[in-house]
C-alpha cells in the first residue's frame, strides 16, 4: 500500500517527437460523448448501490470495469487515459465495496488494490485515500483495528495536501472508529472532534467529487456513533461511551430516515440504534428499531445488514430472552431473514 505515495515513472516521450506531438498523435475510439457516458454510469452504479445494497449490482459493475481495463489497453491521449483510470479507480472502489457488503472479503480487497493504484495513475490522491478508508473499514469489521489504522494514516498522509474538509472529515471519522477498536478513548474523541470541525467547514457547491458526498451530517453522526459504541464494547460495555453514542446515533437515524437514497445506512443505523438500547439494558426500546431494519433488510440485499441483525438479535436473546417484545423479534427474524447468506459467486 506504501508505493501508492511513490509518484510513478515518467514515460519517456517517444523517438524524435515531443510530447504534446506525440500526444496528439494517438487515436482514441472513445468519443468525448462516450467518456461522459462512463463516468455518469459510475455514479449511477454508486446510486444503484446506496439504495440496493452489494449485492443486486455488483456483475454489472464487474463487467463495466472489464470493458474500462480492456480501453486502457489501448493507446490513449494523455487527458483521456487519466480519465479512464479515474473511472477504473471508482468501478475499483466500487465493487471492492460491493463485495465487502456481500461477504466476499477477499475479492473486496483485490478490488480495492487495484482501485488504489488506478487512482494513483489517475492522479487522484483524495480518491485513494477514500480507498484506504474503505479497506480500513473492512479491517475493523474482520477484527483487525491496528492495520485498519495504518491504513486510514496512509490515506490521511497521502492526502493531506489535497483532500476537501468533506474528504477529510470521512477519514478522522474512520480513524475514530479505528482508535475506538483498540481502545484509546482520548484519541477517539480528538478524532471524533476533527471530524466534526472539518465538516462544519463544507459548504453546497464545494466542489466535492460524487464519490465523497455521500458523506452527509448523518453520515458524519452516524460514524462517529459508532466509534463510542465500540468503544462502549471494548470497554465491557461502559454505559458513559454508550451515552455518548446515543444523541449522536439518534440524529443519524432520524437524518437516514427522511433519506430514501441511502436505505442500506439507514438500516445499519437502526441496528446501531438498538444495540446502543441493549447496552442501556433497555430491551423494549432495541425492539423498535430492529423491527424497522427488518423491513429495510427485505428490500436490500446486504449480508452485512443481516448479520448485523443476527447478531444484535442473538445478543438481545442472550440478555433478555424473557421479555416478550425480544421473544418476538427472534420470530420475525425467523421470517424475514435466512438462517444462512445466500452463495453468491466471486467474479
Amino acid at each position: 500500500m506504501q508505493r501508492w505515495l511513490v509518484p510513478g515513472p515518467t514515460a519517456p516521450a517517444g523517438r524524435g517527437a515531443a510530447p504534446a506531438e506525440r500526444d496528439r498523435s494517438r487515436r482514441s475510439r472513445l468519443s468525448e460523448p462516450e467518456l461522459e457516458l462512463l463516468e455518469s454510469t459510475t455514479v449511477m452504479f454508486r446510486q444503484w448501490d446506496a439504495q440496493c445494497g452489494g449485492g443486486l449490482r455488483r456483475k454489472a459493475v464487474v463487467g463495466q470495469l472489464h470493458e474500462v481495463t480492456d480501453l486502457l489497453q489501448e493507446p490513449q491521449p494523455d487527458d483521456t487515459s487519466r480519465r479512464l483510470f479515474q473511472v477504473a479507480a471508482e468501478l475499483a472502489e466500487l465493487a471492492g465495496w460491493m463485495s465487502y457488503d456481500i461477504g466476499l472479503h477477499p475479492t473486496a480487497q483485490k478490488y480495492f488494490v487495484l482501485a488504489l493504484h488506478a487512482a494513483k495513475e489517475a492522479g487522484n490522491r483524495p480518491l485513494g485515500s477514500y480507498v484506504l478508508s474503505n479497506m480500513s473499514r473492512q479491517m475493523i469489521h474482520l477484527g483487525r483495528p491496528d492495520d485498519a489504522l495504518e491504513l486510514i494514516h496512509l490515506g490521511q498522509y497521502g492526502s493531506r495536501e489535497t483532500a476537501t474538509p468533506r474528504t477529510q472529515a470521512m477519514l478522522y471519522a474512520m480513524e475514530a472508529r479505528a482508535y475506538a477498536n483498540t481502545g484509546q478513548p482520548a484519541k477517539v474523541k480528538r478524532a471524533v472532534g476533527m471530524a466534526e470541525a472539518c465538516f462544519a467547514d463544507c459548504a453546497p457547491g464545494d466542489g466535492d467529487p460524487d464519490w465523497i458526498r455521500f458523506f452527509s451530517e448523518a453520515e458524519l453522526n452516524a460514524e462517529n456513533a459508532h466509534s463510542y459504541r465500540d468503544l462502549a464494547y471494548v470497554a465491557g460495555r461502559s454505559p458513559t461511551y454508550a451515552q455518548l453514542a446515543r444523541p449522536k446515533m439518534e440524529r443519524a437515524v432520524e437524518l437516514f430516515s427522511q433519506d430514501s437514497e441511502h436505505q442500506r445506512s439507514y438500516a445499519l443505523n437502526l441496528v446501531g440504534m438498538a444495540t446502543v438500547h441493549l447496552m442501556q439494558r433497555e430491551p423494549e426500546a432495541c425492539a423498535e428499531p430492529v423491527k424497522r431494519a427488518l423491513r429495510i433488510a427485505k428490500q436490500v440485499r446486504s449480508e452485512r445488514v443481516n448479520n448485523r441483525l443476527r447478531k444484535t438479535v442473538d445478543a438481545a436473546v442472550r440478555d433478555f430472552g424473557e421479555v416478550a417484545s425480544v421473544v418476538e423479534l427472534t420470530e420475525q427474524l425467523a421470517t424475514h431473514l435466512p438462517e444462512s447468506p445466500d452463495a453468491v459467486q466471486a467474479v
